[in-house]
């Protein structure tokens, strides 16, 4: 039997002989996690002495796809539940402390014995497999919060493009802010959408609140225009700005092949209504 196998069957034994002992000093190696343990039990179902064990038993058994498997799943559960990272570094540093601590017990108690050349073998090992549990867990987290920050970026920006009925056959569309090419694209998702499903006949889209856009935007802008025309509805823009209108026609961009301007909302609305 090889010291990896003693000192995965050692381990083991160790643990469960000493539960309440190892998680003390596991406790104890985390004041901050210690303080906090009960609460993040309570808010994300996430026992962290089970899941120290855990992850020590993937360690010792070289259970590489499950230790993936294992910080995948974490790092999900902690951004989940808005658990902050440094909690989550200052107990896998813990966990890492105390399991050096233990090693060093059994081999003092020489229930293993450890040569040097063999001690930097399983130092590799188990500080490798540490920080790979660690990437995982970040790789995942992180991709789990940028995940949520994108659908909840979706909803406020297609809330933030209203389209108001204002007869069975006339639709406005009023647009303030910033314009940039992730918003674009959901203006015009919104406004197709919207028009294969009510089949209104007119849609004034009023920029007096658009101070400026980007070309490629306005360009967006311009097939956006193409394509409400294709789908036989007549868009109408009021309200343009001069900063916006020296830009675009620097640019050699027209918008009159697509969509009527006019000069204000409240003018067009007279006219149509």
């Amino acid at each position: 039997m090889n010291i990896k196998e003693i000192l995965k069957h050692e381990l083991e034994s160790y643990i469960k002989k000493n539960e309440i002992t190892f998680e003390n000093q596991l406790l104890s190696e985390a004041v901050n996690v210690s303080g906090k343990i009960n609460d993040i039990l309570r808010m994300g179902n996430i026992d962290l002495l089970k899941n120290a064990k855990k992850l020590i038993y993937f360690i010792v058994d070289q259970n590489g796809e499950e230790l993936i498997s294992f910080g995948q799943h974490e790092g999900i559960a902690w951004a989940g539940h808005s658990l902050t990272l440094s909690l989550k570094l200052e107990w896998v540093q813990a966990i890492r402390r105390t399991l050096w601590e233990i090693i060093s017990t059994l081999n003092g108690e020489k229930q293993i014995h450890i040569k040097d050349s063999e001690f930097f073998e399983l130092e590799k090992v188990i500080n490798d497999q540490l920080d790979q549990f660690l990437n995982t867990f970040f790789i995942s987290y992180s991709k789990y919060k940028d995940e949520m920050l994108l659908k909840q970026r979706e909803i406020v920006e297609h809330l933030s493009v209203p389209i108001i009925p204002v007869s069975e056959a006339v639709s406005v569309l009023p647009l303030i802010g910033n314009i940039d090419s992730f918003r674009i694209e959901i203006i015009e998702e919104k406004v197709l959408n919207e028009l294969a499903k009510t089949r209104f006949q007119t849609l004034v889209i009023d920029l007096s609140g658009i101070a400026m856009m980007e070309l490629d935007v306005i360009d967006q802008f311009e097939k956006i225009l193409a394509g409400v025309k294709l789908m036989g509805c007549q868009a109408i823009i009021t309200g343009l700005r001069p900063d916006l209108v020296r830009k675009m026609v620097h640019a050699g961009i027209r918008f009159e092949k697509d969509a009527e301007t006019n000069g204000t909302l409240q003018e067009t609305l007279k006219k149509y209504l």
